[in-house]
C-alpha cells in the first residue's frame, strides 16, 4: 500500500482514466446498547444504499464531522447533490457514545508560547462549533437535554495539584472565566465528597450526544441523501472516484472521509492515527429521596486531571449518574459485549467510591465507544488530494471540535472564505506512528504508564 492518498495522483495527471483501489477489511463494531440512545423513543433508521448511484460529494461517516460537513456544503452549494452514509445508525456510531460534553476551551492547554498560542486557535473553534450547534438545536427544535451547565475539571489527590493549578493559569492567560474550588465548595456543588481540588467553567454544553445527532441527522437539507448501515467496502480512487458498499455503488465528483478511527485504513493516514476503545456506564434515575440524600444537587459535569486513568462523571439532567472509565487500545475498532461486561465492576466501584450512600443504585446501561487519537494531538485535516478531503484524528471530546472541523472543510473545500480555516491548518498535521505491533508495544505501554502515574486519581 503507498504512503499517500497524493502520490496516488502524481504520476500520470493527464490521465484521468488511472485508477488507485483501496478495499476496507475492518468496520467499527461496538457489540452493545448505546445507553443514551436507549433512553430515547425508538428510531426508524433511513434505508441502506442499494444500486447504483452518482453524487456531487459523498461524505463518509454521519458523526458530527460528517453532518456538518454535509450540511455546510449543501448550503454553500444548493445544485449539488451530497450523498451521506454511515456503516451503522445515527445516535448508535461513536457520535452517540460519548459522554455529552459540548466543550468551548481545550481539556488542556500547557505553558510553552506555541502551545498557548494553539489553545486560542482551539478556543475560537470550540466557541463556534458550540454555538453552530446551538443554532441547529434552537432552529429546529432538537430534544437532547441540551444544558448550558458549564464544567468541572478536578482532581482527587493532592499530587495533582500543580497541573491543576498550570490549567488555572493557563485559563487566565486565554482570558476564560473560571473558579477555582477547595473540597468544601466542591461537595456543596456535587454532591460528593471525593475531590479535593477543581476548576469550574461556564461554557460547556452537557447534552444527550445520542438525541443530537439523530436531531441534526434529521434535519439535513434537502439536496443531502442519508444512507445508513452503508459501509463503505472500497475505494477506488479516480475523477470520478466510486465508492463500493455492500448492496451499490457511488460515482462521486468528490470524496470526503469523516470516519475517524477506521479512515486509518486509507493511505496517507494509516500511520497518523490511534485507536481506543472507552466504556461507560449510566444508573437509574435516582428517586428523590436519594437525591435528597446527596444534597440534590443540580446537574453537572465532570472531567478528570488524568484522561487515562481518573472517571470522567456526570449527573443528567434526569437524575442519573454516568461514569466514563477505562481506555484500552482498539487497532481493529472491535468492541465486544465481554469487553464491556468486564468494565461494569470497575465502574461500580469508581460510583460508590463517590456516593456510598448510593448503595442502592443500579446501573441500567453499560456501552463502549471509539476514539480515535494522533500522536501530537494535531487533527488530519484538509485536502488529500485531488477531490478527495478528510477530517480525522477528533483526540476526544469531539461535539464542538468535530462539528467546526467540517464545516470549516466544507467552506474550505467549495472555496467559501471563513477566517476559521485558518485556525484549523495553524492546528498542524498529526505526527507518524509506527505499524503494528511496534504500535501496538507503544499504545499499551504508554497506557500502562499513564494508569500508574494516574493510580491516586481513580
Amino acid at each position: 500500500m503507498v504512503s499517500s492518498l497524493e502520490h496516488f495522483f502524481t504520476a500520470h495527471t493527464d490521465k484521468l482514466q488511472v485508477r488507485n483501489r483501496v478495499q476496507v477489511r475492518d468496520l467499527p463494531l461496538d457489540d452493545n446498547v448505546n445507553g443514551w440512545s436507549a433512553l430515547l423513543p425508538p428510531r426508524q433508521a433511513q434505508p441502506a444504499l442499494r444500486g447504483q448511484h452518482t453524487a456531487d460529494w459523498l461524505v463518509v461517516g454521519a458523526g458530527y464531522a460528517g453532518l456538518a460537513f454535509a450540511r455546510r456544503v449543501a448550503e454553500n452549494r444548493p445544485q449539488d447533490h451530497v450523498v451521506l452514509i454511515d456503516a451503522g445508525t445515527v445516535g448508535d456510531n461513536a457520535s452517540g457514545r460519548n459522554s455529552g460534553f459540548a466543550i468551548d476551551i481545550p481539556h488542556s492547554v500547557g505553558s510553552t508560547v506555541a502551545e498557548l498560542r494553539t489553545a486560542d486557535n482551539y478556543k475560537r473553534l470550540l466557541q463556534s462549533g458550540t454555538a453552530d450547534l446551538k443554532a441547529q438545536v434552537q432552529r429546529y427544535h432538537i430534544a437532547c437535554d441540551w444544558r448550558e451547565q458549564g464544567k468541572f475539571q478536578a482532581s482527587v489527590s493532592p499530587a495533582s495539584s500543580p497541573a491543576m493549578e498550570e490549567y488555572a493559569r493557563a485559563l487566565e492567560t486565554l482570558k476564560v472565566p473560571f473558579e477555582l474550588l477547595d473540597h468544601a465548595a466542591l461537595t456543596k456543588r456535587l454532591g460528593t465528597s471525593y475531590y479535593g481540588l477543581g476548576i469550574f467553567s461556564p461554557g460547556c454544553v452537557l447534552l444527550n450526544p445520542a438525541a443530537l445527532t439523530r436531531g441534526l441527522a434529521e434535519h439535513l437539507p434537502a439536496n443531502v441523501s442519508l444512507f445508513e448501515r452503508t459501509p463503505a467496502l472500497g475505494f477506488d480512487f479516480g475523477s470520478p472516484s466510486e465508492v463500493q458498499t455492500p448492496e451499490g455503488q457511488i460515482r462521486a465528483r468528490h470524496v470526503v472521509i469523516t470516519t475517524n478511527g477506521a479512515a486509518a485504513q486509507l493511505p496517507g493516514l494509516s500511520n497518523q492515527l490511534v485507536n481506543l476503545s472507552t466504556y461507560a456506564s449510566l444508573t437509574q434515575p435516582l428517586s428523590p429521596e436519594q437525591r435528597d440524600r446527596i444534597g440534590n444537587p443540580e446537574d453537572w459535569g465532570l472531567t478528570p486531571v488524568s484522561a487515562v486513568s481518573g472517571a470522567t462523571v456526570r449527573y443528567t439532567h434526569d437524575h442519573r449518574v454516568l461514569i466514563r472509565q477505562q481506555v484500552r487500545h482498539a487497532p481493529r475498532f472491535h468492541n465486544s459485549a465481554a469487553d464491556t461486561a468486564h468494565q461494569v465492576s470497575q465502574h461500580r466501584q469508581i460510583f460508590l467510591s463517590r456516593f456510598p450512600e448510593l448503595r442502592d443504585v443500579a446501573m441500567a446501561h453499560s456501552w463502549s465507544g471509539l476514539i480515535s487519537f494522533t500522536r501530537n494531538g494535531a487533527p488530519r485535516w484538509g485536502k488529500l488530494a485531488p477531490n478527495v478531503y478528510a477530517t480525522v484524528g477528533c483526540n476526544g471530546a469531539g461535539i464542538s471540535k468535530q462539528t467546526v472541523a467540517g464545516s470549516t472543510l466544507a467552506d474550505l473545500a467549495s472555496g467559501v472564505d471563513n477566517p476559521l480555516i485558518a485556525d484549523m491548518q495553524a492546528l498542524g498535521q498529526p505526527n507518524y506512528v509506527p505499524p503494528r505491533p511496534v504500535l501496538d508495544v507503544g499504545v499499551n505501554g504508554y497506557l500502562l504508564k499513564e494508569r500508574w502515574v494516574g493510580r491516586h486519581e481513580v
